[in-house]
């Protein structure tokens, strides 16, 4: 027998609701049918697609997704599922061209969500339900039902921000439906997770509801020696109103991780890798270190804490016209040590040249990050569909107000390490003198924004309509810090004094978002855009400073980034199955570059990146789903250095192609197969000066599958199986080339998912 599976619970009971109160609708008329004086009266229902969205969640897109003037990307909870995939960079692999490819800046290691998207870091563009989200926290999707990923700039949006897009996810929210959803996974790498998704209706008369997430995951990662991923989560919700004009909901959200971070490891013996040092020639053909090597310690962590809470209130003063609060307080707190190193001449000893248990690496570099950062903030979003001067209005007005704060404090203690061996190294030598206390060095920056925004879509006919936004922000930034001089930094002063920082600085920034839309059908759209975004001094970081070579100085004017698009939209099978094309150009001007002739910086550099994104996504039949993206980049230094270690004329990071893909097919007797590719292309690392590292990554192929199985209508068993091939690749490489990320070699996982 086989059974309805859905973890849409709302979803399918809705479905049962309205069959049941049309058949009841439908008996009295049934029983007169012979009376010709009745009029025909017809009962349609629309199922939802398990992967394809119909709009974007943020209110400031008004219109479906098939008439929204931008590329958006929307990841829905199925598609989430069925892959197994548990934090936003797991989910965000379903995007091309996206992804965490940077592992850092020499001796540092990038923490939480480091995502870059068509070109530039894209990790303090991140937000949650429009809100924007700060710390660099692993993101769970345990309390996630959909993510929006927007390509291109999204300064009318949210304003401040990168130049190439943002990701929103989207909260879970209490419903109008009793359920109870579990799932608990078990896997390769000592994988071990459990899961709970409740909703209880509190009144159906008032309509009321209660839900509650919960999470608790303790797992190693497969390939990877000692390093540990820890956490639990809880995230009650609870709505009020639902049958009224006027709604409410009050979302709570704690996550604490308890991590051993990865620092990678070394890239001696990756193709492009030369020895640095002439004397030691041998050091080119050095074979590679096993990828599962630990180079830090076992005492290193990662530990973070989470927490959110949201009001939202809405209120219908018509079927026409909306109002919108949404008020945040969100606090991320991450106390982070590593255990790093730099592969350099100096820090790598070969004692004996044939005697490979000889050679040792230094990891004198202890990597910490003692962080708080803290956002306090109100939303207020009018919607109105309106007739004016004969046109069909869709208007949305807006203001926000927020302040954003990060505090950084230095640690003394962080003791010291002896050198490792360097193929066989021993995570459990002993730290000497490890005691982390926070001294006198710290960094302190807060941003106040004060936000109106205005979108609106006018529709001429029904083959024609243009929208267009504006967003102005005035921002103020203060920043304060305290360090240690150097005998570099300040020449004046004894090392080691204390030498204070303060900076401050205010502007304003205004944003432009203009579309223009030809529809040759009603499920199509052809299209044309343009938008900009800007980034000031410290935009992203909090961070001013004095440096007269840093693009932080407040005396620099903000980033600004021009995005030109033309694409096309199209729903096939009745809405079903969506396709998407888009050819773009994005133009980030007053980059910070050094002029080589009187050694001054001054705002003069630019990089451009295009290219063109395919994507499929929807149901090709009520069995069979279907997500796919390609997409191909070329990117560029139009003004100011390289930024490349090869030398070639394009952006790091960033790889030129990209194809990503997910198909899965429902059989009979409850079971589903589905599988999918991956395709990244080689990345291109920075320049810092580092001798005979790999100036690249290789492009690779990475293949996965699924099956599933309905054992009752209260239980069904997944088994996901990831890198079929058990591909070896690198997954991410730092700016110095010194230490690259493995890629996840074969992994194999079951879950087992209960619903009632």
């Amino acid at each position: 027998m086989a059974y309805i599976k859905s973890r849409k619970h709302h979803h399918a009971r809705f479905n049962h609701t309205v069959t049941a109160a049309a058949a009841a609708f439908l008996l009295p008329i049934a029983a007169q049918a012979a009376d010709p004086a009745l009029p025909e009266i017809k009962v349609t229902a629309k199922t939802e697609n398990d992967f394809k969205a119909d709009k974007a969640s943020s209110p400031k897109y008004t219109q479906p997704l098939v008439d929204t003037t931008q590329t958006i990307t929307v990841i829905k909870r199925e598609l989430i599922d069925q892959q197994g995939a548990l934090t936003l960079t797991d989910a965000l692999r379903n995007t091309p061209g996206v992804g965490a490819f940077f592992l850092g800046e020499n001796g540092s290691t990038s923490t939480g969500d480091a995502i870059y998207m068509r070109g530039f870091d894209a990790s303090s563009s991140i937000y949650v339900d429009g809100v924007r989200d700060l710390g660099s926290i692993s993101r769970d999707l345990f309390n996630i039902e959909q993510i929006d990923v927007l390509k291109g700039p999204a300064g009318t949006d949210g304003g401040r921000g990168a130049p190439t897009g943002s990701v929103n996810l989207v909260s879970k929210q209490a419903n109008m439906d009793d359920a109870v959803f579990g799932s608990a996974t078990v896997g390769s790498g000592s994988q071990k997770r459990v899961s709970a998704d409740l909703n209880r209706v509190i009144s159906a008369d008032q309509g009321s509801a209660f839900r509650l997430n919960l999470v608790d995951q303790d797992s190693g990662v497969l390939g990877r020696n000692v390093v540990n991923n820890k956490r639990w989560g809880v995230a009650p919700s609870f709505a009020f109103g639902l049958k009224s004009p006027t709604r409410f909901y009050l979302n709570y959200l704690h996550v604490q991780q308890d991590n051993v971070p990865d620092g990678g490891v070394p890239t001696i013996g990756l193709p492009g890798y030369s020895s640095p040092d002439p004397k030691r020639p041998f050091l080119s053909t050095a074979p590679k270190v096993d990828p599962k090597n630990f180079y830090g310690s076992v005492n290193d962590f990662d530990k973070v804490t989470a927490d959110m809470l949201t009001l939202r209130a809405e209120h219908d003063f018509s079927d026409k016209v909306k109002l919108i609060n949404t008020a945040r307080f969100g606090k991320t707190s991450q106390h982070y040590l590593l255990t790093s190193f730099m592969g350099s001449t100096a820090n790598l000893l070969t004692p004996s040249t044939t005697d490979l248990s000889t050679w040792t690496l230094a990891r004198g570099t202890r990597t910490l990050k003692d962080q708080e950062n803290e956002i306090l903030t109100n939303q207020t979003n009018l919607v109105a569909d309106v007739e004016l001067g004969g046109l069909k209005h869709s208007l949305l007005g807006g203001v926000e107000l927020t302040s954003e704060k990060q505090n950084t404090w230095g640690n003394d203690g962080l003791g010291t390490l002896p050198a490792a061996n360097f193929y066989n190294p021993n995570p459990n030598d002993k730290v000497t003198g490890l005691n982390p206390v926070r001294n006198s060095v710290f960094t302190r920056g807060a941003t106040s924004t004060v936000s109106a925004y205005v979108f609106d879509t006018i529709k001429f006919s029904p083959e024609w309509q243009a929208n267009a936004g504006v967003r102005v922000d005035h921002y103020s930034t203060d920043y304060s810090a305290a360090s240690l001089s150097t005998a570099t930094s300040n020449p004046t002063l004894p090392v080691g004094t204390l030498v204070p920082t303060n900076l401050n600085m205010a502007g304003n920034l205004v944003n432009i978002k203009l579309g223009a839309l030809y529809k040759p059908t009603k499920d199509s759209s052809i299209y044309a855009s343009y938008s900009t975004s800007k980034q000031p001094p410290g935009g992203s970081n909090f961070a001013l400073s004095a440096s007269a070579s840093s693009a932080a100085n407040p005396k620099f004017d903000p980033q600004e980034t021009k995005n030109a698009e033309i694409g096309t939209k199209w729903d096939f099978l009745e809405q079903k199955l969506s396709f998407t094309a888009a050819i773009y150009r994005t133009e980030v001007s007053n980059e910070v570059v050094q002029n080589l002739t009187d050694l001054l910086y001054y705002q003069t550099g630019k990089k451009r990146v295009q290219g063109i994104e395919l994507g499929v996504t929807g149901a090709i039949n009520r069995n069979w789903l279907v997500s796919a993206g390609y997409a191909r980049m070329d990117t560029s230094v139009e003004s100011g250095p390289l930024v490349t270690a090869s030398g070639i004329n394009n952006l790091s990071y960033t790889p030129k192609q990209s194809f990503t893909a997910w198909t899965s097919y429902q059989l009979p007797m409850g079971l589903k197969l589905g599988g999918g590719a991956r395709f990244v292309d080689a990345l291109l690392r920075g320049t810092d000066g580092a001798v005979g590292t790999p100036a690249s990554t290789e492009a690779y192929w990475v293949f996965d599958a699924m099956a599933s199985y309905a054992v009752s209508k209260n239980l069904d068993l997944q088994l996901n199986v990831n890198n079929i091939a058990d591909k070896t690749y690198v997954a991410a490489i730092n700016k110095s080339g010194y230490r690259y990320t493995p890629g996840t070699p074969r992994a194999v996982s079951l879950t087992a998912n209960v619903k009632f």
